[in-house]
């Protein structure tokens, strides 16, 4: 445990002072219902009532740190938005914030910091794959945040917002904005892009996945498909913990070249380049 919570400390930047902290924020409901039941059984000697159970569960696992991290992470999001970008206006600041504390894109920063591997479930729901759902990684990146917060304060989730949260993710959705793209979503852009130049539609097709269960990559093309019955052409190549994640990857490079170049034929093949490129 204290290697594993170790490995953790490192990528979030802080090593706890109560590490009860991260345990707790680590703990999902079913591990906590699991571990009461458990525990009252064996002072009691008998069956455990349905509210006693859930009463000890509730002072367990990680939902009340979930609900502070959302309110801490929504805060700094929004702060870090107002100092970079004095000329955008509430809309704006509103539209962008929203994308960079939404579920897919907390989910694919806790991918990124291999947080799925030290979530504490119950036996049943880790045997069903639950580690890997998006909105229980998201839903534990929060609880994580407050955690943090709790035990470093607002500095230290400052710093890990930042690096994890911001990043490329803001510079890209400040992009999109200046652009006119929509929002956060590339495969409706690319969509919309290509319909306007009377181009095709574009069609994604998986290339490739690698990785282990719980940190599996797809690598994923897009093909700009003129008629039916066509092969298409490749456009791009994409990576991501999520076929979705890859697609949108995908479509996100798609627009970066035709962006580029716009008088580029788009029928000309970019599969190759694309592929290096999201490796």
């Amino acid at each position: 445990m204290e290697a594993a919570l170790a490995e953790l400390e490192a990528a979030l930047g802080h090593e706890f002072t109560s590490p009860k902290l991260l345990v707790r924020a680590l703990t999902h409901r079913s591990l906590a219902n699991e571990q009461a039941a458990a525990l009252e059984q064996s002072a009691t000697g008998g069956s455990v009532s349905v509210a006693v159970e859930e009463k000890a569960a509730r002072a367990a696992d990680n939902e009340r740190l979930e609900f502070l991290g959302d309110a801490v992470l929504g805060l700094v999001v929004a702060e870090a938005l107002f100092l970079l970008h004095p000329e955008w206006h509430e809309g704006e600041l509103t539209r962008v914030r929203a994308q960079l504390v939404s579920r897919q894109h907390m989910a694919e920063v806790a991918v990124a910091i291999g947080l799925g591997s030290h979530l504490r479930l119950s036996r049943g729901e880790d045997r069903s794959g639950l580690r890997r759902k998006s909105t229980v990684l998201s839903n534990t990146m929060e609880a994580v945040l407050a955690a943090l917060f709790l035990d470093a304060g607002l500095e230290s989730v400052r710093r890990f917002v930042r690096r994890y949260v911001m990043g490329e993710a803001a510079e890209q959705l400040a992009r999109d904005l200046r652009s006119g793209a929509a929002l956060g979503n590339y495969k409706s852009a690319l969509q919309e892009h290509l319909q306007a130049a009377g181009a095709g539609i574009p069609v994604y097709k998986v290339k490739s996945e690698s990785g282990p269960d719980h940190r599996k990559r797809f690598l994923v093309e897009v093909r700009l498909k003129a008629g039916e019955g066509e092969p298409g052409k490749p456009l791009a190549r994409g990576q991501g913990s999520t076929k979705k994640h890859a697609e949108q990857d995908a479509a996100r490079r798609a627009l970066d070249r035709l962006s580029a170049a716009p008088n580029e034929d788009v029928s000309s093949d970019g599969g190759e380049e694309e592929e290096q490129a999201a490796r």
